[in-house]
């Protein structure tokens, strides 16, 4: 008898696309999980108060642009789909989870009150930044390439930069207007006014736009650890 063939072996470069697939993944449910906990910290007088979920976004962009960089942009659309496939897939276990009878009074585990507080209360808020992460994501990619383009391949922090900084512009405005407009009005609740909208996309951009800067050294250390020990070339533009 003929023996089965042996199973494919994945290469560098098909790991290393895994990982960066599933780290795209991660940051994005995680940043839906401890979206609920509010932080609030001052800075020059100023008082910033935003969600602890927004923290893991910028980091969804700088997988982005990296898989755009070294695998193309239509394996980076490919990634935010999955990622954006399994957002849903993880809400929609969370929401018949919230459906179960719950049994109280175990130690170590949470009772009714607690676990919809942290699952329930944040359940439209999730649903509104899956979608914002969706279209942020595909322009970052549009935008990214864009400035390949016109600068030939070079200036690298000026793609990732500039892409992210573009893209997070268009999340923060469209997770904020999904969240406090339309998803208020679409459930009955008390619709934000358009002022309030406004001003609190702009204060999580002005933080989603200072860590975009402050992950810009990160952007060309994942860049070179590509090139040096796995071996990859960036695409060309």
């Amino acid at each position: 008898m003929h023996s089965p063939p042996p199973a494919p072996a994945f290469d560098l470069r098909q790991k290393v696309f895994l990982v960066l697939a599933a780290l795209q993944v991660t940051s994005l449910i995680v940043a839906n999980m401890i979206g609920v906990k509010l932080f609030s910290f001052e800075v020059a007088g100023l008082d910033v108060e935003h969600t602890a979920g927004m923290l893991p976004f910028p980091i969804t962009f700088l997988l982005t642009d990296l898989l755009n960089e070294f695998y193309g942009k239509k394996a980076a659309r490919m990634v935010a789909w999955i990622a954006f496939g399994m957002a849903i897939f993880a809400f929609v276990l969370v929401s018949v989870a919230r459906l179960l009878p719950i049994l109280e009074g175990i130690p170590g585990t949470a009772d009714e009150r607690s676990f919809e507080t942290v699952f329930g209360g944040s359940a439209l808020m999730n649903l509104c930044s899956i979608v914002a992460f969706l279209f942020g994501s595909l322009l970052d990619i549009v935008v990214f390439g864009f400035f390949k383009r016109i600068t030939g391949g070079k200036m690298v922090w000026l793609r990732a930069t500039g892409s992210t900084v573009v893209s997070q512009l268009f999340d923060s405005f469209v997770i904020t207007f999904l969240y406090f407009q339309v998803a208020q009005a679409m459930t009955g609740g008390e619709v934000a006014s358009f002022d309030f909208v406004i001003r609190t996309a702009l204060t999580g951009y002005v933080l989603k736009f200072v860590i975009a800067v402050l992950l810009t050294p990160a952007v060309y250390a994942g860049r070179g650890l590509l090139r040096r020990v796995v071996k990859l070339e960036p695409i060309p533009a």
